[in-house]
């Protein structure tokens, strides 16, 4: 069974930084892509970005492109979220996810991944 557990959320003043963590569960860690996705209350869950399983390949919704950056450490089986430029639209719950085999996971869509961690929430000040 996978697990994944998100953390580093918290409260944060518009144009500031949050790093966000996702530790992974289990010795295939390294063999998945990896994705993190956002909901905001009243809305659906959105991708935001995602890293292949390797590290080679990454993308990033529009919404957070050249602001946010994507990175993982297999020898930690943790993925992260570096947020930076943080504006009140950016306040969500974030969560992590794990991409199903093959190449889907490039394409952003929930069914494209498999496991879900539980979130953390991340608030943005004005």
């Amino acid at each position: 069974q996978v697990q994944l557990v998100e953390s580093g959320g918290g409260l944060v003043q518009a144009g500031g930084s949050l790093r966000l963590s996702c530790a992974a569960s289990g010795r295939t860690f390294s063999n998945y892509a990896m994705g993190w996705f956002r909901q905001a209350p009243g809305k659906e869950r959105e991708f935001v970005a995602a890293i292949s399983w390797s590290g080679a390949n990454t993308k990033y919704a529009d919404s957070v492109k050249g602001r946010f950056t994507i990175s993982r450490d297999n020898a930690k089986n943790t993925v992260y979220l570096q947020m930076n430029s943080l504006n009140p639209e950016d306040t969500a719950v974030y969560y992590c996810a794990r991409g199903l085999p093959g190449s889907s996971w490039y394409t952003g869509f929930r069914e494209s991944y498999d496991y879900w961690g539980r979130g953390t929430q991340v608030t943005v000040s004005s």
